[in-house]
């Protein structure tokens, strides 16, 4: 035993502290930013667009005008907070697998059923007619898809002239779309375009339909005078 060692055990308390210092060794971590994975594009929409095409697992039909549609009472109950009461609440639809509709063209139903499965318009140009678009626009309201109306409502906006402004004007009233209405209402206001409208018949159904909008139109066209 060294001296030290002797001198530290000889004094009264007979301790002493001993003080390691322990480094760990650790694998290095190569970091190499070069490397790119490809990731795929999202084909969810697809896989949904299948399901919808093969008719694997529905459970629930809809009769529009006497044209059938099968889809999973899931899906619509995930997409729509309608279709969800309708279907599973306390509605009598839930007991039933059979949907009638009678208010609804089928060609918008079935749009409605790939937007649903698909968030997105089908691709065929009947839809994207300007009747067709308000028609849509009135069942995406119905069945609360909000991105489904937004869509159709800038379509709307865009195709704006003397023959479809009035039928559109009656539509955005009707159903409370304030961006669609101000942008008809701003047409309206170019100067010359309120007579010709006048000749339509859009307009005639517009002031028996929605007679309150005259005011609106009245104020945008002619605004009172500050006095």
């Amino acid at each position: 035993m060294n001296s030290k060692l002797k001198e530290l055990l000889s004094r009264n308390d007979d301790c002493f502290t001993i003080r390691c210092v322990l480094t760990i060794l650790k694998e290095p971590r190569i970091e190499d930013s070069t490397v790119i994975v490809p990731v795929p594009q999202s084909d969810l929409h697809m896989h949904f667009a299948n399901m919808l095409k093969d008719g694997e697992g529905m459970d629930v039909t809809f009769s529009v005008r006497d044209q059938l549609f099968n889809a999973h009472r899931c899906v619509l109950a995930a997409r729509s907070s309608v279709f969800k009461a309708e279907l599973f609440g306390q509605m009598k639809e839930t007991t039933m697998k059979h949907v009638k509709i009678d208010d609804m063209e089928p060609s918008i139903f079935e749009a409605l059923l790939h937007f649903i499965y698909t968030d997105t318009l089908p691709s065929n140009c009947e839809v994207d007619q300007n009747v067709a678009l308000q028609h849509l626009l009135v069942a995406a309201d119905r069945y609360g898809l909000e991105r489904l109306k937004a869509i159709c409502e800038g379509k709307l906006c865009q195709r704006i002239d003397v023959q479809t402004v009035a039928t559109t004007l009656a539509l955005a009233e009707q159903h409370g779309i304030v961006q669609l209405k101000n942008a008809c209402l701003r047409y309206l206001s170019s100067q010359g375009v309120l007579q010709a409208v006048k000749e339509t018949d859009g307009f005639k159904h517009l002031t028996t339909s929605c007679p309150s909008i005259m005011v609106d139109i009245l104020d945008i066209v002619a605004p009172p005078s500050v006095v």
